[in-house]
């Protein structure tokens, strides 16, 4: 596989990464707490770049509906937040692998 493929795959996955944290977020909004306390240490220890963590913090403090949107969005701006992402751990190792796993054969049978 090439470098634009590999790339390509893992955007694929971090899109379905997210509409499962999309989906946990719609049963536990109380998720979203640790991912404004993970941002809040981003921009406190300069961690992450700011625009991301800026970009985050104002849609964690923002309307829900748009913070959903935005995870399952495939457009070019929500895919550079995917990169820089404050739910790691929303989605258990089991599904992550299995999410990987479908995208994989899904990508291949491209």
């Amino acid at each position: 596989m090439s470098g634009d493929g590999l790339h390509a795959l893992a955007d694929a996955r971090s899109l379905a990464l997210h509409r499962a944290v999309a989906e946990r977020l719609r049963a536990q909004p109380e998720l979203v707490d640790a991912a404004r306390r993970r941002v809040k240490a981003w921009q406190r220890e300069r961690t992450v770049a700011a625009y991301y963590a800026d970009a985050w913090a104002t849609l964690l403090d923002g309307d829900r509906e748009r913070l959903l949107a935005t995870l399952t969005d495939p457009g070019e701006e929500a895919i550079a937040l995917r990169h820089v992402t404050p739910f790691a751990g929303v989605v258990d190792p089991r599904t992550r692998w299995q999410i990987w796993r479908q995208e994989r054969a899904a990508f291949e049978g491209r």
